[in-house]
């Protein structure tokens, strides 16, 4: 499976989650102008802004993860980043006390929130500051874009994430909420054993065990030298 295949597949499976936690703040968004043809092209233009923020801290995440997969820490990162994974699995599935983040992080964001708003910004920037919410689902996201060892790479991984996100989040705030309470809840209660997968998936990955895909081998390693 490629990193973008899987970045897309996680933003798609968990944009329901995102209509959840981000959606409230999509629908506050008015369009500046009445017709379909406006409203569709404010909310395009809102998820755009999304990504660009989302491919912004790709850029940063993937200078960091260059410099440390230059420092030949790409395994170890990995396998940290995967444990780093299942226990915000398990913070969630067990509910332990302080899973949630604290909520002077979206201060300032709503702050800027609200003050787009009353100066009528436009759906690109309004996006954009969206896109740099505090989400644990960005930064699931963010574990895996910091594992790609490049900052292109790490972009093009963090573009394909928010284009998942987009399908689902672009018809919520066009038809103002089509899913339920109940069926977000359930697909909420899935999604921390989607992220133990994922975490066990970047373990393996770091653990230079020489099968295809799941746990290929680094190029340099003795596992490689010796195919």
């Amino acid at each position: 499976m490629s990193d973008q295949y899987l970045a897309f597949m996680i933003g798609l499976l968990g944009s329901v989650h995102c209509i959840g936690m981000c959606g409230p703040l999509a629908f506050a968004v008015p369009s500046i102008k009445p017709g379909l043809g406006y409203l569709l092209l404010d909310k395009v233009l809102y998820q755009g802004g999304r990504i660009i923020s989302y491919c912004i801290l790709g850029l940063l995440i993937g200078l960091i993860g260059r410099q440390l997969w230059m420092a030949g820490m790409q395994q170890g990162i990995s396998i940290f980043t995967g444990l780093l994974i299942i226990f915000a699995a398990c913070s969630r599935i067990f509910k332990f006390s302080g899973s949630k983040g604290p909520s002077f992080l979206l201060k300032p964001f709503n702050k800027l929130f609200g003050y787009a708003l009353k100066h009528r910004a436009n759906h690109l920037i309004i996006g954009m500051i969206n896109g740099l919410l505090p989400c644990g689902f960005v930064y699931l996201a963010l574990a895996g874009a910091v594992n790609t060892g490049g900052i292109v790479n790490a972009a093009a991984y963090m573009f394909y994430f928010g284009l998942g996100t987009a399908p689902l989040m672009l018809l919520a705030t066009v038809s103002m909420g089509f899913t339920g309470n109940l069926f977000r809840n359930r697909i909420n209660k899935v999604i921390p054993f989607m992220m133990l997968f994922l975490g066990l998936w970047f373990i393996l990955r770091g653990m230079d065990l020489n099968i295809k895909y799941l746990s290929p081998s680094k190029p340099g390693s003795p596992v490689a030298e010796c195919r």
